[in-house]
């Protein structure tokens, strides 16, 4: 058997919240409670175990989603519609902005519990970049 993830915890303070906000902006199904967990799974078997814990016990972490065009057009509305503040870069210096990094498209904006999240239409490095000048 080939090496693949099959899921991660995801802290947050409210695990249904979080569960619920992502699943929204991505076109997902919210899963039946497991324990402590709300699960959401993506198209490529890899499950989102939402669990809550104490808002001071939160590290910020990155979660970056390949999509596709059509779902990037229906993420971006959800997130308009929604009043979400996204921004071009990880680092959240340029709002309202969409990058074209990869020959694709791609934005960051943050979940109810503080981590950064990453929708990209093109995995990294998928675009050859012109050579720069030396």
């Amino acid at each position: 058997m080939s090496v693949e993830l099959n899921h991660t915890i995801i802290h947050a303070r409210d695990n249904r919240e979080s569960a619920e906000f992502l699943a929204h902006i991505l076109g997902l199904e919210v899963g039946t409670e497991w324990g402590p967990f709300i699960p959401v799974a993506t198209s490529n078997g890899v499950t989102l175990d939402f669990a809550a814990i104490p808002a001071e016990s939160i590290v910020m972490q990155h979660y970056a989603f390949l999509i596709s065009d059509e779902e990037f057009e229906a993420a971006f509305a959800r997130i308009q519609q929604a009043g979400i503040t996204y921004y071009a870069d990880p680092h959240l210096k340029q709002p309202g902005e969409v990058n074209h990094h990869h020959g694709g498209r791609g934005l960051y904006f943050m979940d109810p519990a503080g981590h950064g999240m990453e929708i990209i239409t093109r995995p990294y490095g998928s675009h050859e970049q012109p050579p720069t000048a030396s």
